[in-house]
C-alpha cells in the first residue's frame, strides 16, 4: 500500500487506509472503486457494499478484468493496465467542464487547483478513450454519476497503487475527491482498500526503513529524540533511513549490503517481483534465519528455521483499514517448545546482548511502548489501552485521551499540513516502465482468487481451498486464444525479458483481449513472480506487479533459471 500512502502523505498529510470508518461505504451514494477485488481479495468487506447497493447507492469499478466485484458494479470501466492516471484526469477534466466541482471547498480547505485545472484541461474524453479503451459515453457516465452524487468515495486497490507510477496514479483520483469536496465529509472521502491484518498497523508501527513509531520519520531530529528517549537509546545510536524492501532484496550479499537476513512470516522467494533473482540473491546470503508457523518456499532456502506461533496461537493488537486497533485474543495454545513471534525477539535480543531493551511482562506491555512512543506523532496511540479497546470494540487513531473512542473520521475541520489545508499535485500521463512491442505484444497484471492468500503458504495446504482452485490459471480473451492457436488442453509458457512460467489456459471474456492476467500464490515454475517487473516508484519504491509486457510461447520441457 506504500503507493496510496504516499500519495496521501502528500495530499492530506497523513495516512490511513480509510478516514472514516467502513460501515460509512454503505450510505455513500455512490463509490468508486479503482483496480481493487474485495469480493476475493476482502469478502468481508462486501457487506458494506452489499448494503451500499440495499441503500439505493451505486458503484462503478475501473479493472481491466471483469472481477467478481465488477460482476456487481452498475458501471464498469474495462481500463487498460497502466493507464490509470489518464482515466483520473480525465474524469476530472469532464467534472470541471460539465460544472460539477465544489468552488467553494477547493478555496477554503485547498491548495494548488488552479495548475492542477490546467494540466487536465487537455485531457479530451475522446484523447482518454484512446489512451485507456474505455468509451467516451463510460467516461462522461461515471463523471455525472460522481458529479451529482449527495455523497461519494473513492477507493483504490493494489490495481493502480503496485505500479511504478503508484503514486501518480493515486494523486489523480485524491485530486477528484478533493475537487468534488468529499473529503472530511459525511459518508464521503478518499480511502485505500488495505487487505492484510495489519497492513495498516505496520505502516505506523514504523515498519519502512525510513520511519518511527506514530509515522514519524527517521531523519526528522525530534522525531529521533522521542523515540530514543522512549527505549532508553542514545539518539545516535539510531540509523539513518534504509532503502526499500525491493531494493534490499535486489543487493542481498553484495560486498557494503546485507549479508545476514532474518525473514518473519513472510515468503519473498514466491512474493517478490523478479523472484529468479531475488532467489539467486537469498542464495548469496552468509546466513539466512526464517521464522515461519509452515516450511514456505523461502524458508528451505534457510540455515536456520524458527517454528513460530501462528495467528491463532498468538495474542496483541493489530490494527486495520479504517485506523481501528483491535484485541486480537489467542484460541489455541502453541505446542511445547513453539515460541511466538515477540518471544523469538526478545530472545534474540537476549542473545546478541541486548536483552535489557527487551524485557516486557507481556504483550500488552509491548503495547504500552508503542503507545508512548507514537505519543505526539501523525499516528497517536497514547490514549489507546487493552481496557479501552475491549470496552468500545475498537478505538481508532489519533486518540491522546482513553476517555474517548478516538478519531473514526478524521479530515473533518482541518488537515494535519503546515497551513490546515490539503493539497492538489500535478499528475503527469506517463507510460507503465515496459510496453507491449513487437517482441512482447501483450499486457500482463497479476492478483488474487478468492480460494488463496499471499503466496499460498497457509492455504495451497487445505484441501478445501485447493479444489477449487488447484493451481494458477492464465485468464486470456477468446479471441486472443484464436490469434495465437490456443486451447484449455494445452498449457502454455508466458514469457517476459526477466524469465518465463508455466500455466494452463483459462479462456474467459471477463479480460481484456490485449491483457492476461494471472494470479501470484504459487511458487515455483508456476511462479507468475518470475516474470513480473522489479522497476520502482521513484517517490514509494513499490514494483510495477500490475504491468509488463509478455508473450505467449508454445509449451516446452526447460528447467533452471529460464
Amino acid at each position: 500500500m506504500s503507493s496510496a500512502a504516499a500519495a496521501a502523505i502528500r495530499s492530506f498529510g497523513m495516512d490511513r487506509g480509510l478516514p472514516f470508518p467502513l460501515e460509512d461505504i454503505s450510505k455513500a451514494d455512490v463509490v468508486l472503486l479503482v483496480g481493487g477485488n474485495p469480493a476475493e481479495t476482502m469478502p468481508p468487506m462486501m457487506r458494506y457494499f452489499d448494503g451500499q447497493s440495499a441503500y439505493g447507492g451505486s458503484l462503478i469499478v475501473a479493472d481491466p478484468r471483469a472481477s467478481v466485484t465488477a460482476k456487481k458494479a452498475n458501471l464498469h470501466l474495462k481500463i487498460t493496465p497502466g493507464t490509470d492516471a489518464a482515466l483520473g484526469n480525465g474524469l476530472l477534466h469532464i467534472l470541471i467542464r460539465d460544472g460539477f466541482i465544489d468552488q467553494d471547498y477547493i478555496s477554503a480547505r485547498t491548495e494548488g487547483f488552479e495548475a492542477i485545472r490546467g494540466s487536465v484541461s487537455t485531457y479530451w474524453p475522446e484523447m482518454v478513450e484512446r489512451i485507456t479503451g474505455t468509451p467516451e459515453a463510460q467516461l462522461v457516465q461515471a463523471a455525472r454519476m460522481l458529479g451529482t452524487a449527495k455523497s461519494a468515495m473513492i477507493l483504490t486497490g493494489r490495481g493502480p497503487e503496485q505500479q511504478a507510477r503508484g503514486v501518480n496514479n493515486v494523486q489523480a483520483f485524491i485530486n477528484i475527491a478533493l475537487a468534488l469536496g468529499l473529503v472530511g465529509k459525511p459518508n464521503s472521502g478518499y480511502g485505500c482498500i488495505t487487505r492484510q491484518g495489519n497492513g495498516q498497523g505496520g505502516r505506523e508501527h514504523g515498519q519502512k526503513a525510513d520511519q518511527l513509531p506514530g509515522y514519524r520519520r527517521i531523519d526528522d531530529p525530534a522525531a529521533r529524540k522521542h523515540v530514543a528517549g522512549v527505549w532508553g537509546l542514545p539518539e545516535e545510536s539510531l540509523p539513518g533511513p534504509g532503502v526499500s524492501a525491493y531494493e534490499m532484496l535486489d543487493t542481498l550479499g553484495e560486498d557494503g549490503a546485507v549479508r545476514a537476513l532474518l525473514v518473519m512470516g513472510s515468503n519473498p522467494a514466491v512474493s517478490a517481483p523478479n523472484a529468479i533473482h531475488v532467489q539467486n540473491r537469498l542464495r548469496s546470503l552468509d546466513f539466512l534465519a526464517v521464522a515461519d508457523f509452515f516450511l514456505s518456499e523461502t524458508a528451505e532456502m534457510a540455515d536456520v528455521v524458527f517454528p513460530s506461533a501462528h495467528w491463532a496461537e498468538e495474542s496483541g493488537t493489530m490494527t486495520n483499514l479504517e485506523g481501528r486497533v483491535i484485541h486480537r485474543r489467542q484460541a489455541f495454545e502453541a505446542p511445547v517448545g513453539i515460541k511466538d513471534h515477540a518471544e523469538i525477539i526478545c530472545s534474540l535480543a537476549q542473545r546478541l546482548g541486548r536483552g535489557d531493551y527487551f524485557t516486557y511482562l507481556n504483550v500488552e506491555a509491548i503495547f504500552d511502548e508503542l503507545a508512548s512512543a507514537t505519543a505526539g506523532g501523525v499516528a497517536d496511540y497514547s490514549g489507546i489501552t487493552y481496557d479501552g479497546i475491549d470496552a468500545n470494540d475498537g478505538m481508532f487513531w489519533p486518540c491522546t485521551s482513553e476517555e474517548k473512542l478516538g478519531t473514526p473520521r478524521i479530515f473533518t475541520e482541518r488537515f494535519p499540513t503546515s497551513s490546515g489545508k490539503a493539497r492538489f499535485h500535478r499528475v503527469r500521463l506517463e507510460a507503465p516502465a515496459e510496453v507491449p512491442d513487437a517482441d512482447y505484444p501483450l499486457i500482463m497484471t497479476t492478483g488474487r482468487v478468492l480460494s488463496q492468500y499471499q503466496s499460498g503458504n497457509q492455504t495451497r495446504r487445505i484441501a478445501e481451498l485447493n479444489t477449487p482452485y488447484p493451481e494458477p490459471l492464465v485468464d486470456i480473451h477468446p479471441a486472443t486464444a484464436r490469434h495465437y492457436g490456443l486451447d484449455e488442453t494445452e498449457p502454455v509458457v508466458l514469457r517476459t525479458r526477466r524469465g518465463s512460467a508455466s500455466f494452463k489456459l483459462r479462456l474467459t471474456r471477463d479480460i481484456r483481449e490485449d491483457t492476461v492476467f494471472v494470479p501470484f500464490h504459487w511458487g515455483g515454475m508456476q511462479s507468475v513472480n518470475r516474470l513480473t517487473n522489479p522497476a520502482l516508484d521513484p517517490i514509494s519504491r513499490m514494483p510495477e506487479f500490475k504491468v509488463c509486457a509478455v508473450r505467449i510461447d508454445a509449451q516446452e520441457v526447460f528447467g533452471g533459471n529460464s
